[in-house]
């Protein structure tokens, strides 16, 4: 459906009327396992000499419209659908990583990769070296011959601050790894990383490709231009003792490592996605241009408000034309810079506790990209494992607090900041 524009795409992408029943919507396919042909197609399956359905943890009729889709809207040649956002990220880096092997990330990321990356990969023996998401050569000088990807958000989570994504996928190029990005934050609507380099998307769909907050789901989308047989990846590229000796960048090709993913990650690893959790998250994909715009529109408003508030000692937002990110912004994603947006109150950790107790409208909660406005206070909460200086590093100092604006009516969303300022 390439053909399509993306509107189109985000309702029809994957999907058709069910040639069982004729019905439109996607149905829900709520079982464990599929009824083979023969012997000899069960055989076919098992071997990946054909495509279809073995067993739920590792395919489904439901999940793979949400694959579909979500591949289509992003420009990719395969996708695969997991449980979460962290699942995700466990997934992506599974077929690349051996022990001993490294990756270096961006400083900028949501606390929980940051703890997921520092403390439970290291379980595996895969290690993580930290640059500096806006400094692109600092990402240059971390890398050594067990480098294996780098990795960013297109738009971190709290600061909101957009990745040059370009420059970072570069340097990934020039030493033969590829560029992991996290599009969570922005959607395919406002940045499509493919097109400026990037080899691997990561999404948590928990948040705006599901946009409601009822569901949890997590995506990885293989680009399919990385050349997986350039030696330093021996899981693709080398003899697989599970499937008798099939090598599976030599057997597939571009979407060698979205089968990997697939076939060996999440078939051991095991973090499958429930249908009814795809369903809502295809449902949520309807609507994703719809809302993206209104949470952007509605974001830019707000942290207009917020500079000229006088308790706000400053707002940090790409969509505000001081901002450091402001030039990049306009360059990967002039539709709009996200609903997500930090601003520091005068008084700091305790001021900020007091503004999250004061809120009538927006819900208070460790969660973003939903219909509704959200607010929270990392340095007490999301980023709260994380040391002083870590906290400050990633965007979430002690005064920070995090909005992520909803589609309400912006007056609404401002006066009840406002009054929970003002309190």
């Amino acid at each position: 459906m390439s053909e399509y524009g993306f509107n189109t795409l985000s309702v029809h992408a994957g999907a058709q009327p069910d040639p069982a029943t004729g019905a439109r919507a996607t149905p829900i396919y709520q079982t464990t396992a599929y009824v083979f042909e023969d012997a000899d197609h069960a055989a076919a399956l098992f071997n990946l000499q054909v495509f279809g359905n073995i067993y739920s943890r590792i395919m489904n009729p439901t999940n793979s419209v949400l694959e579909e889709r979500i591949a289509a809207l992003e420009g990719g040649r395969a996708a695969l659908a997991v449980s979460s956002g962290h699942a995700a990220q466990l997934i992506a880096f599974h077929p690349l990583m051996n022990p001993g092997d490294e990756f270096v990330a961006a400083k900028q990321l949501y606390g929980g990769s940051i703890t997921q990356f520092k403390h439970s990969f290291a379980k595996f023996d895969w290690r993580v070296k930290f640059a500096d998401g806006q400094k692109p050569d600092t990402f240059k000088a971390l890398i050594t011959d067990k480098t294996k990807a780098l990795y960013c958000e297109s738009v971190s989570n709290p600061s909101g601050a957009i990745c040059d994504i370009e420059a970072i996928a570069k340097i990934a190029q020039d030493a033969g790894v590829p560029l992991i990005v996290d599009n969570t934050m922005a959607t395919p609507y406002l940045i499509k990383p493919f097109d400026w380099g990037a080899d691997i998307i990561v999404h948590s769909a928990t948040k705006f490709l599901g946009g409601h907050g009822n569901s949890m789901a997590g995506l990885i989308v293989d680009g399919g231009k990385f050349n997986w047989g350039n030696g330093k990846f021996p899981t693709l590229s080398e003899p697989c003792p599970s499937y008798h000796g099939m090598k599976i960048w030599e057997t597939f090709g571009d979407m060698a490592y979205a089968i990997a993913c697939r076939v060996l990650s999440l078939r051991d690893l095991g973090p499958a996605l429930a249908p009814l959790n795809a369903f809502l998250i295809i449902t949520g994909t309807e609507t994703l241009p719809l809302r993206m715009q209104r949470h952007c529109d509605n974001a830019l408003a707000v942290a207009k408000w917020l500079q000229r508030h006088p308790k706000v000692a400053w707002v940090n937002y790409a969509g505000l034309e001081d901002n450091g990110s402001y030039g990049l912004h306009k360059t990967y994603c002039p539709k709009g810079a996200g609903s997500i947006f930090t601003f520091g109150v005068k008084g700091g950790y305790e001021a900020g506790k007091a503004i999250v107790n004061s809120v009538k409208l927006f819900s208070h909660l460790a969660n973003i990209g939903d219909t509704r406005s959200l607010i929270i206070h990392p340095a007490s909460t999301t980023h709260r494992q994380l040391e002083s200086d870590q906290r400050a590093a990633a965007g979430a100092g002690d005064d920070v607090v995090r909005l992520s604006i909803g589609i309400e009516n912006v007056e609404d969303i401002i006066a009840d900041l406002d009054q929970a300022l003002s309190a």
